[in-house]
């Protein structure tokens, strides 16, 4: 590869911007009132741009029930009705300092995590977790879902929100760097991430006047919701990247993001993307390879910053849920090193001897060595209203990075 002193210098000013990041969670909103741009007739999705009459099945599902829960529309019938029409504004997260996990559908009175990062001072934001499942985000949208939805704006948000206040803000990679060593990789599998969570806000959650039965309430939801930290991961994640989006002549891409039609990946604030992949799944007993939607979600931004399939092979326990053995998330966590331009400050794996994840993923370093970036995934079917079939992995489309090297 040759040596372009422009770019290597654009590179370590995005590696410095990104390695002194401090994303601390510090508030909970309405989306309205705190993500960029956002207006009253859009709703956001995961991925690059794309849409209604291109979008899939349970990206489909999860803008009807979103529809419902805002209360533009009366039922399901009637929002596919203002969607046809026109009458639904459908941009990306990313183009709004946001991020979703799956179809990733964000709308105006959704709550949201607020991050801000104080080193680099940005700010981004994520929906908070539903859970596995029949969930708004896997494309279910039935009245048990949107209820769901309520609760978690009417009870849910606001006594988490007075914790996090009365705590002053919660730093978000320290409990995520603890979290490697406890067996996470921090994409498809949180169960120390949460408990973490929960431990930290437990003092600030018993100083409310909230009654037992009320704390009760939202420890027994989280609880067993492993994926509930996975919205602050990728929240900090994308706060941490969001000031090197304006850094020109770089190569280093900043996410990775799907919208169940194409994979797309960041490089100096543009989408460059390609089909989405097939995942190589591990199905759920009633489910098959022929009920999966093609891979979907903005939660790869996790890969993007050294995490998910990036530090997976310090998880061997995944592969209980996203299938493959503990060798080949080994091996290819190491060539992952192969196409990221440092190892992390912020993110370790005991395995290694401690060794910096691989961070900073290099489009030319990418088409230098034909190694696509190994991603964890969660699996949606296909069709609109059923919810999640699996889990799995796959591998970044290398159109992605052969159309972003013209940028270059």
């Amino acid at each position: 590869m040759i040596v372009n002193p422009e770019r290597e210098a654009a590179n370590q000013q995005v590696i410095k911007i990104f390695k002194q990041a401090q994303p601390v969670v510090v508030d909970i909103k309405p989306a309205r009132e705190v993500i960029p741009g956002l207006t009253e007739d859009m709703i956001l999705h995961a991925g690059p741009p794309i849409n209604w009459e291109r979008m899939c099945g349970p990206m489909k599902g999860a803008v009807l029930g979103a529809l419902v829960y805002e209360g533009r529309a009366a039922n399901l019938e009637a929002a596919a009705a203002l969607a046809d029409r026109g009458e639904v504004r459908l941009e990306p997260n990313h183009d709004h300092s946001a991020v979703g996990p799956m179809a990733g559908v964000t709308s105006p009175s959704m709550p949201v995590w607020v991050i801000e990062d104080r080193a680099n001072n940005t700010t981004a934001y994520c929906n908070l977790n539903e859970g596995p499942g029949r969930t708004l985000r896997y494309g279910a949208n039935g009245p048990e879902v949107i209820a769901g939805l309520h609760w978690m704006k009417e009870v849910l948000a606001p006594r988490l929100r007075e914790a996090i206040l009365r705590r002053g803000g919660l730093p978000i990679f320290p409990l995520i760097r603890e979290a490697l060593t406890m067996g996470d990789e921090c994409h498809s599998r949180n169960k120390a991430a949460l408990s973490l969570l929960l431990q930290a806000l437990l003092p600030n959650i018993l100083s409310t006047n909230l009654s037992s039965l009320e704390i009760k309430e939202i420890y027994t939801f989280m609880i067993g919701r492993d994926y509930f930290f996975l919205n602050l991961t990728m929240a900090a994640c994308k706060a941490a990247w969001l000031a090197a989006e304006s850094i020109p002549h770089t190569s280093i891409i900043t996410a990775l993001a799907r919208n169940g039609v194409e994979f797309g990946i960041r490089l100096q604030g543009q989408w460059f993307a390609a089909q989405s992949p097939v995942v190589n799944g591990h199905y759920f007993p009633e489910f098959t390879a022929a009920d999966a939607n093609l891979d979907i979600g903005d939660s790869a931004i996790t890969e993007a910053s050294g995490l998910g399939g990036f530090a997976s092979g310090g998880a061997p326990a995944v592969t209980g849920f996203i299938g493959g053995t503990p060798e080949e998330l080994m091996a290819a966590n190491y060539e992952m090193y192969d196409i990221t331009v440092t190892e992390s400050n912020h993110f370790a794996l005991p395995i290694l001897g401690n060794r910096g994840t691989p961070t900073g993923i290099d489009v030319l370093k990418v088409l230098e060595t034909g190694i696509a970036p190994f991603v964890t995934t969660g699996i949606a079917h296909r069709l609109p209203g059923i919810g999640q079939v699996g889990a799995g992995r796959v591998r970044a489309p290398m159109a992605c990075f052969q159309k972003a090297v013209e940028l270059l």
